[in-house]
């Protein structure tokens, strides 16, 4: 179960998706939920700021030509990969499902298990470190952009005027004041990591289960058939093997270290649950938003079982230096 489930997250991850399916709040405390769930996110990308050192961003500065590479690689290459895959697909899926596919690749990267496995496999950790937290800064501006380039006016998607300002006020806002707090909670946020990272996970699953309650109570989630998710499953994985080969290859291209290819792999290829599901409740529509978030979540338990052993032979190979 710990190979098949490395990240207990994720289990609760698909007790918040059964309780929205067999639970859904409905009718007038749905809105309740909802309103709920957008202070939550504004909580969490204060939180955000707040934990995200300056100091880091300066360091990116430093080391420009890889964490130019993952910025690019995160937010150009995966996206043109999504888009690929997503279109294969789609005779085959549901159009959220397929659809659903592309906003996965547009996410940022994620975090914790970026860093993670890139020092299990002997990557350049500090870069890795550096290019989490700011493909994550970056991503609050540039994944609503891509949003609206691939997947605007999708099923109630559209950056309209609205979306704008919940972008700005609820994402921007918050992660700036963030920042702006740390000369008096900095400290503060760095005591009480563990606490924040349970708040952090909260916000999360609040956000999947009201968005999958909304699904249900709108009869999205109803047209989601058994043979579709195996579908997703098999997609998923197709876009991650992708993503992993494409990252090695532009390593290689680039000429990186053996550790900078292996934080490029990680940080590049991985996506981030954390900044998706709350950010879908602001781009989509409260009906659909619980379906186009599937294949994020599918692909975060996908990033999690495959990086392990990856990062294990990484770790063992002698792969000599450019």
């Amino acid at each position: 179960m710990a190979q098949l489930i490395p990240d207990r997250f994720v289990l609760m991850l698909l007790g918040a998706v059964l309780l929205g399916w067999l639970l859904p709040v409905s009718g007038g405390g749905l809105p309740i939920a909802q309103n709920i769930a957008f202070v939550g996110i504004f909580a969490l990308f204060f939180l955000h700021g707040l934990k995200l050192p300056r100091e880091e961003v300066y360091q990116a500065a430093k080391g420009w030509r890889l964490q130019g590479s993952m910025l690019l690689f995160t937010f150009s290459v995966m996206p043109l990969v999504g888009l690929a895959v997503s279109k294969a697909a789609a005779p085959w899926l549901p159009p959220l499902l397929a659809a659903g596919l592309l906003y996965c690749a547009i996410l940022p990267s994620t975090v914790q298990s970026a860093i993670s496995y890139s020092s299990l496999g002997k990557g350049n950790v500090a870069a890795s470190v550096v290019g989490a937290a700011l493909s994550n800064l970056v991503g609050i501006i540039v994944t609503p952009g891509l949003f609206a380039l691939f997947l605007g006016g999708v099923a109630g998607g559209d950056l309209g005027g609205d979306v704008v300002v919940k972008i700005l006020t609820m994402l921007l806002l918050p992660f700036a004041l963030g920042q702006v707090a740390q000369r008096w909670l900095g400290a503060w946020a760095a005591r009480e990591k563990r606490l924040l990272s349970f708040f952090d996970r909260g916000v999360i699953l609040l956000a999947v289960y009201v968005a999958f309650s909304s699904a249900v109570s709108s009869g999205a989630l109803a047209r989601v058939k058994g043979v579709d998710l195996l579908g997703l499953l098999v997609a998923a994985s197709v876009l991650l093997a992708f993503a992993f080969g494409a990252a090695w290859l532009v390593g290689r291209a680039l000429k990186f270290s053996q550790a900078d290819r292996v934080s490029l792999l990680f940080a590049g290829a991985h996506k981030s649950l954390a900044t998706g599901a709350p950010m879908a409740a602001l781009l989509f529509s409260p009906e659909i938003a619980g379906v186009m978030i599937l294949p994020a979540i599918f692909y975060h338990q996908l990033q999690l079982i495959a990086s392990a052993p990856l990062a294990g032979r990484l770790a063992r190979a002698k792969t000599p230096q450019p």
